[in-house]
């Protein structure tokens, strides 16, 4: 378990620079991709973080806390499982089912990647950066995300840039509909 977490931080990290050959780092059997979700808990703690540094800048969640603690946690693993199946059917239907295994630990471990990122741009403002600068911070963090994203869709499915630009549009709606979705459930 240990060499999985280690080789897919380490192709993580070469994907968010840019660095295709981050990719090779990155089994393709379906194993390694059930394996790769262990992502998912690696980024838990950042996602908590972001989330409790937006609930002090709006004065908590308006129903409360753990209503809206549970909500978070339910989002969080539903997009994770959510996104998985949305690729899955779009890499089959694309005739790309054969590279998704190594798409989907790809997609899994830069997410650790994108969630440092947003983090380390979300921290500024959560000390008392004016509004207008964190806000700008945010955004650079979203551009690098979805870029991320782009490109890591490029390189692991081989797909052009239209089809890679769907399927981040794909994880981008989702995240909407999934973000109103916890806005109802924590009652605000």
């Amino acid at each position: 378990m240990h060499v999985t977490i280690t080789a897919g931080l380490a192709g993580a990290f070469l994907l968010g620079r840019g660095r295709k050959e981050g990719m090779m780092l990155m089994e393709n059997t379906p194993d390694a991709a059930w394996r790769s979700f262990i992502a998912a808990f690696v980024c838990l703690p950042a996602f908590l973080a972001m989330r409790f540094f937006a609930w002090a800048s709006d004065g908590g969640p308006t129903g409360g806390f753990g209503r809206a603690f549970v909500a978070e946690l339910l989002g969080y693993s539903v997009a994770w499982v959510a996104f998985a199946l949305v690729s899955l059917a779009l890499a089959q239907q694309w005739g790309r089912a054969g590279s998704w295994p190594r798409f989907i630990c790809a997609w899994n471990w830069t997410n650790v990647v994108q969630y440092l990122v947003l983090l380390a741009l979300a921290v500024p403002g959560a000390l008392g950066l004016p509004a207008g600068y964190a806000q700008l911070l945010t955004l650079v963090g979203l551009g690098y995300a979805i870029w991320l994203e782009w490109f890591v869709t490029r390189t692991a499915l081989g797909v052009d840039t239209g089809r890679a630009m769907l399927l981040v549009g794909a994880d981008l709606i989702l995240g909407l509909f999934l973000g109103g979705l916890i806005r109802t459930l924590s009652g605000g």
